[in-house]
């Protein structure tokens, strides 16, 4: 298919906020270590070493506002540890933590934590050597995660598959109030074998108002070479699904660093958006983050509904 959007349509989008709802924090310098320290390459430049102020000088020439963390540590303790790094600069308007929903002090973390209004919600997926698939049978799994429904939080997925999909359908019937957030869903390319149960897993989320599609990984780190033309139809197919009202932006970073520069990839959403409406371009950079996250405002150039 031929994109004709041009370089005047995407800079035409340049002067709307955006709040890069997926980047990860760590330190890989500290005594204990850390348990993921981001993009090979990043890994290789930096030494495993990603901090707010590193971000944010990538951040404000792009017109980036404000950013939310997502966990890159199954340990409780980091979830302090990044509220901690986020406090003194308000970039940062939140985190979504790892917590783990079955276990038994689970509601006493989740209590303490959420009293904190930077502290968003959490992460459950195929992450860290735990499965939500099979997660989604357990009782005590569904009672925790009611409990950060009926608290006004969010859960965020990682790493999707056909399987990690049909179970956001299954968490869905079971606890309806609770928002879930699709990770990644650019990087997850059906196989041809899948692709009639993909089609059917995403007809069924298109009618779900509270599952909501990340439209991280654009760039596809599988296929760096790809531009627009060659992604446009998969975000359309995205769009269809989730519709303008259910997708927000992110960057993951550092985790595409060596494929793609955050620039890079607010060019490539840019691009895409400049062949829609403003409208859905406002809603994806920052108004639906807002809708989906209840994050609060810290800085004056953050924008309010």
């Amino acid at each position: 298919m031929a994109v004709t959007t041009t370089m005047a349509d995407a800079q035409s989008l340049n002067d709307i906020p955006i709040i890069d709802t997926h980047i990860h924090l760590f330190d890989a310098r500290r005594p204990q270590g850390v348990p993921y320290a981001g993009s090979d390459v990043w890994k290789k430049e930096t030494g495993g070493v990603a901090l707010p102020a590193t971000y944010r000088k990538m951040a404000e020439p792009l017109n980036i506002v404000g950013a939310i963390e997502l966990e890159a540590s199954p340990w409780v303790e980091d979830n302090l540890w990044v509220l901690e790094q986020m406090e003194t600069d308000p970039l940062y308007v939140g985190t979504v933590g790892d917590l783990e929903p079955e276990k038994p002090d689970f509601a006493e973390l989740f209590d303490r934590f959420r009293k904190n209004p930077m502290f968003l919600g959490i992460r459950c997926g195929l992450i860290w050597g735990r499965n939500v698939v099979a997660q989604a049978d357990d009782p005590k799994f569904i009672e925790g995660l009611k409990r950060v429904a009926d608290a006004d939080l969010v859960m965020d997925t990682a790493n999707p598959n056909l399987a990690l999909l049909n179970t956001m359908v299954k968490l869905n019937d079971k606890i309806p109030n609770l928002r879930i957030m699709c990770d990644h869903m650019m990087h997850y390319e059906p196989k041809p074998e899948e692709r009639a149960a993909y089609n059917a897993v995403l007809k069924e989320i298109k009618g779900r108002p509270n599952i909501w599609g990340k439209l991280s990984d654009m760039e596809n780190r599988d296929h760096p070479a790809r531009g627009l033309t060659q992604v446009k139809d998969r975000l359309d197919v995205l769009m269809d699904c989730f519709g303008e009202d259910r997708v927000v932006f992110g960057t993951n970073w550092p985790e595409t660093w060596g494929v793609a520069t955050p620039a890079q990839i607010v060019a490539l959403a840019r691009a895409y958006f400049a062949t829609r409406s403003r409208a859905a371009a406002e809603k994806f950079f920052w108004k639906n983050s807002l809708r989906f996250y209840k994050w609060k405002k810290r800085a004056p150039n953050q924008p309010s509904l």
